[in-house]
């Protein structure tokens, strides 16, 4: 096992992803120096992450004044300026796509915010998303809820790479990975090539302890305490088990001889909330081959600088992990309430990051009016 914590868990076989991106990151090197030292292979975005990019310094200013010139409204000035940024993210990350086989090598772009409970209209951004960038290692981010299962398993159909997000519970990843597999079955049927279809299902950790955590400090008992910090690597750990259950048998054998891939889970949210916990907590502890581990550079550094990889730490480990979860239900915790809100909030902070992005935008373009 390699001395550099980062190459160490590149070589565990966990792909290292970004989740950031900006025009000041490409036009910089900043995120070609992240490739060639960091091990960075991928990166994520979100509407939050755009609108912090534009409102520091001059990056977009130019783009903005061509935007206007033009008589963009907000909505199209937000595709060009993201769509924009991702393309030219998929083009640095291109080698390393090629050399993977698609594996690697992605950049994510998340479908408009507003959408997250319109089925067809996830559908129809997702397929002009992908026209738009029109770079074949690009992953177009759908969430996760009732309405965007139906709406991946369709833009899968359509041979869309898809990075799934939003997801917080075991049982709604089991209808994520339902929802995949029927549409690689789809596409396959519709004359694509499924070897070329990729996905991801990003499932978020930190905000599964932060939930949970206020709830036992809440109880405030030996037996909550001791529960502590506990929730989130367990439900990954169950969700990997889970992972692992799916993709065997004969359906999925099926479209595995036809060269499909799994769908490799996604470490999302692993920057750490609460400063009582090791800031490496949510990498070291959820290291298993094939997985992605997507990250803030704040935790990518730290990770390079002390992080702990040891080899797997997930495999094998469902048993432990049901104890912890039996133990929080012995304490009191409602988990699948836990789950429904943080869905609930998830798509609200989803919405409320798009809406921000949208109001960015939009004073940069009445600026660059005058």
């Amino acid at each position: 096992m390699s001395t550099n914590p980062l190459a160490a868990l590149s070589d565990a076989g966990v792909s290292i992803w970004l989740d950031d991106l900006s025009r000041e990151r490409l036009n910089t090197g900043n995120l070609a120096e992240l490739i060639a030292g960091k091990h960075v292979t991928g990166v994520t975005t979100n509407p939050t992450i755009f609108a912090a990019a534009l409102a520091k310094g001059a990056a977009y200013d130019e783009q903005v004044r061509e935007l206007v010139a033009r008589g963009a409204d907000t909505d199209t000035a937000v595709r060009e300026i993201t769509t924009s940024d991702v393309r030219h993210a998929c083009d640095l990350f291109r080698d390393i796509y090629t050399a993977t086989d698609g594996v690697d090598g992605r950049v994510s772009i998340e479908v408009d915010p507003r959408l997250a409970h319109d089925t067809e209209g996830t559908v129809a951004e997702a397929l002009d998303l992908a026209k738009a960038v029109d770079r074949p290692n690009l992953l177009v981010k759908i969430p996760a809820t009732l309405e965007g299962l139906p709406a991946i398993t369709k833009v899968l159909a359509e041979g869309i790479s898809v990075n799934v997000t939003l997801i917080f519970s075991v049982e709604r990843y089991r209808h994520v990975m339902e929802a995949f597999i029927a549409g690689l079955e789809q596409a396959k049927a519709n004359g694509h090539d499924v070897r070329s279809i990729h996905s991801v299902a990003s499932f978020f950790v930190s905000r599964v302890d932060a939930e949970v955590d206020k709830r036992l400090d809440a109880l405030d008992s030996p037996a909550a305490t001791e529960l502590r910090g506990k929730a989130a690597i367990a439900n990954a750990v169950l969700a990997y088990a889970a992972y692992e259950e799916t993709f065997k048998g004969e359906r999925w054998e099926a479209l595995a001889a036809e060269g499909a891939h799994a769908q490799r889970p996604l470490w999302a949210s692993t920057g750490v909330k609460d400063p009582n916990y090791s800031d490496t907590r949510y990498v070291d502890q959820l290291v298993v081959a094939g997985t992605v581990n997507t990250m803030p550079e704040k935790t990518l550094h730290a990770v390079a600088d002390h992080g702990k990889i040891e080899g797997d730490t997930v495999t094998g480990r469902a048993a432990q992990a049901q104890e912890v979860f039996d133990g929080l239900a012995e304490v009191g915790i409602d988990l699948d309430d836990v789950f429904i809100t943080l869905e609930t909030e998830g798509v609200q902070k989803f919405e409320k990051s798009g809406a921000e992005l949208l109001e960015t935008v939009t004073g940069q373009l009445n600026q660059a009016k005058g």
